[in-house]
């Protein structure tokens, strides 16, 4: 054989490995919520089987890796790349149909999970939730298994001491039966207010999940940490493709400080753009409001108000711009007034 064959299979052999590598150039990821599969009889916190699976088949063909939520957290914590639109898939709650819709979904194509278990409700035995036996099962299965509380209350509201007890009980229960210490929290309702953050981190949680919109970036707080909420209505396929193409958008000097608000109040957000992209084509929305928000921006500093006054109970923003790559740059917060309803 001479030179030039070598060096063509070398070359082949190089470009295999190559094409079946992962691109690792991201520092973010993105992660999505779910509850319920195929309940159509609760479509507020249900994803249809025929969504959810075209949900899985449009990951596949976008060349997005689904990697677990825990592994995402370490790298970037770490400085360390990730692949290319990395996606985590979670689900609140410990509904039965985890097991017997959405996980065998997964299993087929190799993908992993992360459920976030509320232990009160499978102490229970309440219809429609996993059992003990069952989680077991997932847990040897591979599905990661986070903290949602025991009772799965609006801690938020709860004094500190309250609070505590609530999710000190439900770590106790998962490690009684599980053998498993959860390090992630999910806020349950994605509800928290600056003293709920503080309270989850000092019990040694290195992250906790919101049911605010947006991707997560290097700088994000970790006990502040967005998700894409996935249900009958905000599943379908159009925006779910939104969803999935997020970008970060590094957001610094964010006020109000405290997710806590008075209903009642029309409050004015401000924060200051902590990255070179031209904050000019940046739109906001409120929960409040039908449409886009009049914005003032002073160089990287971006102010509006809240359009109508605040509900009790949860409130949002969203603010966007799009991304080079045909995506969008997206930060979210969510927001708690006394009073609301589940």
């Amino acid at each position: 054989m001479t030179a030039f064959p070598r060096l063509r299979q070398s070359l082949a052999i190089l470009l295999v490995m190559l094409w079946a590598t992962p691109v690792l150039a991201a520092d973010h990821a993105l992660v999505l919520m779910y509850h319920r599969f195929g309940e159509d009889d609760v479509p507020l916190t249900n994803i249809r089987v025929a969504q959810f699976e075209a949900h899985l088949d449009e990951l596949e063909r976008g060349g997005h890796a689904v990697l677990p939520l825990g592994q995402v957290l370490d790298a970037l914590a770490n400085g360390k790349p990730l692949p290319d639109r990395t996606v985590v898939l979670t689900a609140d709650d410990a509904y039965l149909s985890v097991l017997t819709e959405a996980w065998p979904r997964l299993k087929a194509r190799g993908w992993p999970m992360t459920l976030f278990v509320a232990t009160d409700p499978v102490d229970q035995g309440l219809r429609r939730y996993l059992d003990w036996d069952q989680l077991r099962q997932l847990r040897d299965e591979g599905m990661e298994i986070g903290a949602h509380s025991a009772s799965h209350g609006h801690l938020a509201f709860m004094d500190s001491a309250t609070a505590r007890h609530d999710i000190e009980r439900g770590m106790q229960r998962l490690k009684a039966e599980l053998g498993v210490v959860p390090t992630i929290f999910a806020y349950p309702f994605g509800e928290y207010d600056q003293s709920l953050r503080r309270l989850v981190a000092r019990l040694g949680f290195k992250a906790a999940l919101g049911q605010h919109s947006g991707a997560i970036g290097r700088d994000r707080d970790r006990h502040d940490l967005p998700r894409f909420a996935m249900n009958e209505r905000y599943g379908v396929i159009e925006r779910f493709r939104t969803a999935v193409s997020a970008r970060p958008l590094p957001v610094t000097d964010a006020t109000p400080v405290d997710t806590r608000v008075a209903a009642g109040d029309r409050p004015t957000y401000a924060f200051r753009l902590g990255t070179d992209l031209k904050p000019g084509n940046l739109t906001c929305y409120h929960s409040t409001g039908s449409g886009g928000v009049p914005v003032k921006i002073d160089g990287r500093k971006v102010r509006f108000t809240s359009p109508e006054p605040l509900p009790a109970g949860r409130s949002r923003f969203n603010c966007t711009m799009p991304s080079a790559d045909g995506g969008w740059h997206w930060y979210g917060r969510q927001f708690v007034a006394p009073g609301g309803k589940d």
